[in-house]
């Protein structure tokens, strides 16, 4: 039988932060530097939205006199947003002090473990228990190097590691799939957007819908379960959804709505939100049982469905090109509550399915849009799954040998 022992994670690893760099030495190119939100960013997969860089001669002056991150160690988000773990690949990069804790030197720990143990109830019960603050919530390292961690022997805790690191390298595979997919078809749609034969029409005169959905009064922020109700926070892009952003409405309310379900494949549209004279719009495109069977919309999305999938895709890549984007993005930041009307949309001009190039586009790109979203569909059964596994591993209730 397996024994184990609790343990103060300061005794097992060195826990610090970085040396301070300052906004003035923020550099064009050089080392990229990073603080809480692009950490966030790289432990989803996601592509950095802010990069900072500081200089080569800094970097290694701080390597010489402090060390850097190595391959292995963990950072954990300490500062907002409270105890998203990374784990350092094979890269070069430093950090912002305060926003991050860096652990290191691990001695019985395998960081791998440490990273899945955040990431459990019982981890996160730990931070929430423990953040000190009250209007900005911050793990010091003082609290953390006093966290009490139950460890199997090490061997134990890099099979355990292994196993959800298998399903979570799977989820990573998939995503890289989807990035080289949809990198294939945007090469199809911008040889096709060149073409200057390609006959267009204003959606206004096409045949298609265009709607929305909405809420009920009072919002939905205490219904737990329902039917997900998709909001301007979930469109981000093709096959992407952030599962922890779900909101719900109740089954009574849904069975009210005449409009507003998402069946699947039409473009989602974000049509408004945001800060005051700033409005930059984004798409999406659900379907194969991803996110979710059943959807319904709220009222700051619109759903666009020209009848014909293939077609639905084209729009998705052609309402991304640089004019409609730039089009979009006037016409959104007019208002007082920066956003677009169904009139901004249907004044858009776009080449019709009847081009013959458009056509083949649409018949060559269906089966890559819908490979990406099945791709995504799979990831995400295999998160649940993940998510199921990891506190009964963390509690030694499933035998790893």
């Amino acid at each position: 039988m397996t024994l184990w022992k609790t343990y103060k994670i300061g005794d097992l690893c060195e826990i610090s932060s970085s040396k301070r760099i300052f906004a003035k030495e923020y550099k064009d190119s050089g080392i990229p530097f990073y603080r809480g939100k692009e950490i966030i960013e790289k432990q989803k997969g996601n592509k950095i939205s802010t990069e900072l860089y500081i200089s080569q001669e800094r970097y290694d002056e701080i390597r010489a006199k402090h060390g850097v991150p190595q391959k292995g160690d963990m950072l954990l988000t300490s500062v907002g947003t409270l105890g998203i773990p990374y784990i350092v690949q094979d890269e070069v990069f430093y950090f912002k002090d305060g926003n991050l804790t860096w652990f290191y030197n691990f001695e019985g720990l395998d960081s791998r473990y440490l990273y899945y143990w955040f990431l459990s109830p019982i981890g996160k019960m730990n931070i929430d228990s423990k953040a000190i603050g009250s209007t900005q919530k911050a793990l010091t390292i003082e609290t953390l190097s006093k966290f009490e961690i139950s460890l199997p022997p090490l061997e134990e805790q890099r099979r355990i590691a292994g196993i959800l690191g298998a399903i979570d390298d799977k989820i990573e595979n998939n995503r890289r799939i989807n990035t080289n997919l949809e990198l294939q078809a945007q090469a199809l749609f911008d040889k096709l957007i060149c073409d200057e034969n390609l006959k267009y029409e204003y959606i206004a005169n096409l045949e298609h819908s265009i709607e929305t959905g909405r809420r009920p009064k009072g919002g939905v922020a205490n219904i737990a379960n329902g039917v997900p109700s998709i909001g301007a926070e979930n469109i981000k892009g093709l096959g992407k959804y952030d599962y922890s952003k779900t909101k719900y409405i109740t089954e009574e309310f849904a069975q009210s709505l005449k409009k507003g379900f998402i069946k699947g494949y039409e473009l989602l549209i974000y049509k408004d939100g945001g800060k005051p004279g700033y409005f930059i719009p984004n798409f999406s495109i659900f379907g194969e049982g991803f996110p979710y069977e059943t959807m319904a919309l709220n009222e700051h999305v619109f759903l666009l469905d020209f009848g014909d999938r293939g077609y639905n895709f084209f729009s998705y890549f052609f309402f991304q090109t640089e004019e409609i984007m730039r089009y979009l993005n006037a016409q959104g930041s007019k208002a007082a509550i920066p956003g677009i009307n169904r009139n901004d949309v249907e004044s858009i001009a776009i080449p019709t399915i009847e081009n013959r190039t458009v056509k083949e586009f649409c018949n060559m790109v269906e089966p890559i849009i819908t490979s990406i979203l099945v791709n995504s569909k799979e990831s995400s059964r295999l998160a649940t799954l993940r998510d199921t596994l990891l506190p009964k591993l963390m509690k030694g209730e499933i035998k790893t040998e």
